[in-house]
Parts: structure tokens; C-alpha cells; sequence
């Protein structure tokens, strides 16, 4: 687990994915339109964040292994 540097990966995985949900369900609640409901929107964007954040995590530890099986 420490090659492979997860809890780093995993900060960064969710950093990004908490920003990404963050500026996406602003965007959606203070769009065009006009101001939105945001409940819903805020639910929508806790599992984009969570969701990312494992997807985005998943992937920079798959870059580590990756690197770590080359050397």
C-alpha cells in the first residue's frame, strides 16, 4: 500500500473530484435559467464527487502500480 502511494492518490482523487462536483452543481443551480431547487442538485452533487474522487483514485493508483512494475 505505501509503494503504492494510495492514501496520496486518494487525496488527490477526491480533491479533485469534491472541486469538479463543486464548480459543475454551482453551475447547475445558478445556471441560465434562473436559480434552481438545490436539494436535489446537492445530492447529485455528492455522488459526483464521491464518484469521481473513487474513479479518479482508482486511476493514479493503476498509474503507480504501473510504474512500480517497470522499475
Amino acid at each position: 500500500m505505501a509503494a503504492l502511494n494510495v492514501r496520496r492518490n486518494a487525496a488527490i482523487g477526491f480533491t479533485l473530484g469534491i472541486a469538479v462536483a463543486a464548480i459543475f452543481t454551482h453551475g447547475t443551480i445558478v445556471g441560465a435559467d434562473g436559480p434552481r431547487p438545490d436539494v436535489a442538485y446537492l445530492a447529485l452533487g455528492f455522488v459526483l464527487a464521491i464518484g469521481l474522487g473513487l474513479l479518479l483514485a482508482a486511476i493514479f493508483t493503476l498509474g503507480s502500480a504501473i510504474r512500480l512494475a517497470r522499475e
